[in-house]
């Protein structure tokens, strides 16, 4: 019996990786039966401003990140393979959501399940994606809760029509759908903001800050780097 293929995207500056990105991978590796997870740093995250660190160095701090993912994945005795792909940073022009979707889809066929990974307050901010409303014909969408992020308060009418098209209760139906569908989970509440990170980190506890919220090994060469003072 064929059985599809199931593959986790997440996406993202990783400007830097954060132990908040791995809460939200392992979990989603686990709930979603995930064979494969990518970890996708943005090329020209074009929603994001200027004062970013260069796209390789991100791309090395979450090359290190997955390290510290996988072995967490092994003593989890999570089988899901990781990956670390450069597709967007080696894609010239503004790093487009919609443009990752289509070529990841040319590459793992029609039949598979590629499950696009997030916190709510992106799925909040969809409409501001570019061609936002297409990305549905490519992936599907699993969307884990964040703090102070109500998604019954801040919904704007486009989100409330898609969920109406597109959320499953279940997330068994992510694993048996190629694309198309939503699914909310409420069970995971994890801060992932880098940026309030940075901002962390240019502080006197930037060393006990650090240790507590970034990968060991991706700590490493922020530290060698002198990266965030």
């Amino acid at each position: 019996m064929n059985t599809i293929k199931k593959i986790g995207i997440l996406g993202g500056t990783f400007d830097p990786p954060h132990l908040g990105h791995l809460k939200l991978a392992t979990h989603f590796a686990k709930v979603l039966h995930l064979d494969e997870l990518l970890l996708i740093p943005s090329g020209e995250p074009w929603q994001k401003g200027t004062g970013l660190t260069n796209a390789e160095t991100r791309l090395q701090l979450t090359e290190a990140a997955g390290v510290d993912l996988a072995r967490a994945f092994q003593y989890l005795g999570i089988p899901t393979q990781i990956g670390v792909d450069r597709l967007e940073i080696d894609r010239a022009g503004p790093s487009y959501a919609i443009d990752t979707a289509k070529a990841l889809r040319e590459r793992f066929g029609p039949n598979s399940s590629m499950t696009w990974l997030m916190g709510v307050d992106s799925l909040l901010n969809l409409p501001t994606w570019n061609s936002w409303d297409q990305l549905l014909n490519y992936v599907n969408f699993a969307v884990a809760s964040r703090p102070h992020h109500a998604l019954s308060l801040e919904m704007n009418p486009q989100i409330e029509v898609l969920l109406t098209l597109h959320q499953s209760i279940n997330a068994d139906a992510l694993e048996k759908s190629p694309f198309g569908r939503i699914y909310l989970d409420n069970s995971l509440s994890i801060d992932l903001s880098s940026t309030h990170l940075r901002n962390q980190l240019k502080s006197s506890a930037r060393s006990e800050i650090a240790s507590e919220q970034i990968p060991a090994h991706a700590l490493e060469i922020i530290t060698n780097l002198g990266l965030y003072k």
